[in-house]
């Protein structure tokens, strides 16, 4: 195991083991470097490493900290590598998007408040029956963004924040070339809210499958 390998596990075992917790300060790089049996240049490096993953919070001048460890938090660091990905492996994020948001808008049905419900069917009023592509997108990423939310799992909803990136230009594309493409999502979108209104978890599970799986199979017969 290379050194500054070493050195991230050693830090990572005195965070799950309860020895330094969220909001924790470091001990000084000489202390901590000899408690742990490091030199502290490889202490240095798993240092550099684990903040740049937002584990670690170096604050010049105050020390490290352990962050919050809060789940969106963390999985930044799963957007920044989502942000790579190759316009052939799309369809491999809308069909994790195809498992994972069908569940969340099931469990939301059960969860969501009246105020959210009504929220979103604003959203939606303010839309119009004929918005641009650009705005039905960017209402598409905060209605589906607003009902996972609402499900009360918060690593679920970081999850699904840091997939809808790469399908948003696969959304875009779609509403330019696809001629029904508007009305059917705005259909759609409907179609979920009334589940979510009636309590229906299954029937919302339905429609957010449908939903997504019509972007997938669009995006099937175009490559």
């Amino acid at each position: 195991m290379a050194v500054t390998d070493e050195a991230i596990e050693k830090i990572k075992g005195m965070i799950v083991s309860g020895a330094l917790r969220p909001g924790d300060r470091l001990p000084k790089e000489s202390e901590l470097a000899a408690e742990l049996g490091l030199s502290r240049n490889s202490l240095r490096e798993a240092v550099r490493a684990l903040s740049l993953i937002r584990i670690l919070d170096v604050r010049q001048g105050d020390g490290t900290y352990v962050t919050s460890l809060d789940p969106q938090l963390l999985l930044e660091a799963l957007s920044f590598v989502v942000d790579f990905h190759r316009d052939d492996t799309v369809l491999e994020f809308l069909a994790v998007r195809r498992i994972l948001e069908p569940a969340a808008t099931a469990m939301a049905a059960v969860r969501i408040s009246e105020q959210q419900l009504d929220a979103l069917t604003a959203q939606l009023d303010a839309l119009g029956a004929a918005p641009s592509v650009e705005e039905l997108v960017a209402c598409d990423l905060e209605f589906h963004r607003g009902i996972v939310q609402s499900s009360g799992n918060s690593v679920l909803c970081s999850l699904l924040d840091g997939l809808s990136g790469p399908t948003t230009r696969a959304r875009i594309w779609r509403g330019l070339t696809q001629e029904d493409a508007v009305s059917r999502t705005l259909r759609e979108h409907r179609a979920i809210l009334s589940a979510l209104r009636d309590r229906d978890a299954e029937a919302a599970r339905s429609w957010a499958t449908v939903h997504i799986a019509s972007v997938e199979q669009w995006l099937r017969s175009t490559l």
